[in-house]
């Protein structure tokens, strides 16, 4: 339910801010020229340039929801969803003995912060039956047993019975809404207290921000699992810049290859589209028992996950350069090596840099698992072992560095092409 409401508020803050900027400020922020005519990318992808401030306006929605469902003290109250109840509460129970007679007592119950410390409440009221009243204590986002016979003068040995919560008719595996949440009932006759529970995530499953970047000040200063944060992270990306290295010098050779000889293509064709759709995490079995645990068996792993994308590349840059330009090179006399040189590689290299980002992307994806093989230090060895003790703010933290270098190492591979590739997209 909350996953579902986390939704419809991100489309509706979507939709509001696309109606803004497309009705409120697009004459304001027109552009003017030719670029304002193109309405295809022509493949040169300067048609349709992303909107930085509909960037900024996703993050920051993000970030509002991440903070506003768990509670943040970055946000002021009003902007917080509905949050587990917190306090005192009560609840009538109807106990029925043998004979059919009845009497009512009630259960006094207070709810707190899961870890903190708190004193039981005090049972107030007439309590001059065979049903006494009781106290309870539970914590918030949890449910709580409570023996309300344990006290009474009559219990289930003498056959008493629960017939009623608040006046409402009750028997085992129902459950009866009361102010403050709902008391269920188990197969054994034991009610069960259920807080309300609101809107917000339990810090358990999703930390609010500021406890993710308290958890990042401390990792990064004290470490964790005998290694500071930058060594996990060294780790991690000198894997996986080692293992693409040698994915790309083998795969891109060998995709030149394919691309230039029928004999190349034919011989290694079924091997590269019978690999390329094994996902990675497949091979760790066999890597292990060809390798090891050890650091190489990681290496190979991220080579082979970059290895067949930078061959398909490869391959596909060779076949897509326009033949009238090879034609053109010979026709003006270049020998074979110069066409190679001067017009197949110049021209491929956009589709190679296509591919070393998609490869990269997936290295990234593939070291966190590669290093649950018995690594000692790295990025995914630190979120597994978090995994396990349930420290969901270091889980989070590690996602959020991991996807910060993937986005910055794909940022420089935009820019190096750039800069080595000027002519990309152009006849």
């Amino acid at each position: 339910m909350t996953g579902l409401l986390i939704l419809l508020v991100y489309v509706a803050i979507f939709v509001v801010a696309f109606l803004v900027v497309r009705f409120g400020t697009s004459k304001a922020l027109q552009v003017s020229g030719f670029n304002a005519l193109k309405t295809v990318t022509f493949g040169d992808e300067s048609a349709v340039t992303p909107d930085r401030s509909a960037s900024v306006v996703s993050v920051l929605t993000l970030f509002f929801l991440w903070a506003a469902f768990t509670g943040s003290s970055l946000l002021p109250s009003f902007l917080h969803a509905p949050g587990p109840f917190l306090g005192d509460t009560s609840f009538t129970y109807t106990a029925q003995d043998a004979n059919g007679n009845t009497d009512d007592a009630t259960v006094f119950a207070r709810v707190h912060v899961v870890g903190e410390a708190v004193e039981e409440p005090v049972a107030t009221g007439p309590d001059d039956g065979f049903a006494k009243n009781d106290v309870m204590t539970a914590g918030a986002w949890r449910s709580e047993l409570i023996r309300v016979d344990r006290n009474d003068e009559l219990g289930r040995k003498e056959g008493v019975t629960i017939v009623a919560v608040n006046g409402q008719p009750i028997e085992p595996g129902a459950r009866v809404k009361i102010d403050d949440g709902e008391v269920g009932m188990t197969p054994k006759g034991t009610l069960n207290l259920i807080p309300a529970k609101g809107l917000q995530m339990e810090p358990i499953w999703l930390p609010s921000p500021e406890a993710v970047f308290k958890r990042f000040l401390n990792v990064a200063s004290e470490g964790y699992q005998n290694a500071n944060l930058w060594e996990h992270l060294g780790y991690s990306l000198y894997r996986v810049v080692l293992g693409f290295l040698f994915g790309a010098l083998v795969g891109i050779p060998l995709g030149y290859a394919m691309g230039l000889s029928g004999w190349f293509r034919g011989w290694f064709d079924p091997i590269v589209e019978f690999m390329r759709p094994v996902p990675p995490l497949a091979l760790i079995p066999l890597v292990i028992i060809w390798a090891g645990i050890g650091e190489s068996g990681k290496i190979i792993l991220l080579f082979l996950a970059a290895l067949w994308i930078m061959t398909i590349a490869a391959r596909a840059g060779v076949s897509g350069v326009n033949i009238t330009k090879v034609h053109a090179a010979y026709s003006l006399g270049a020998s074979k090596r110069q066409i190679l040189h001067h017009v197949i590689i110049p021209n491929s290299l956009p589709e190679i840099f296509t591919g070393a980002r998609v490869a990269m992307g997936v290295c990234w994806g593939t070291v966190v698992a590669a290093e649950l093989v018995a690594a000692e230090v790295g990025a995914g060895m630190m979120i597994m072992v978090a995994s396990r003790f349930q420290l969901t703010d270091i889980v989070i933290m590690g996602i959020i560095l991991i996807g910060i270098i993937g986005y910055g190492i794909d940022i420089l591979f935009r820019q190096a092409e750039k800069y080595l590739v000027p002519w990309k997209g152009r006849s």
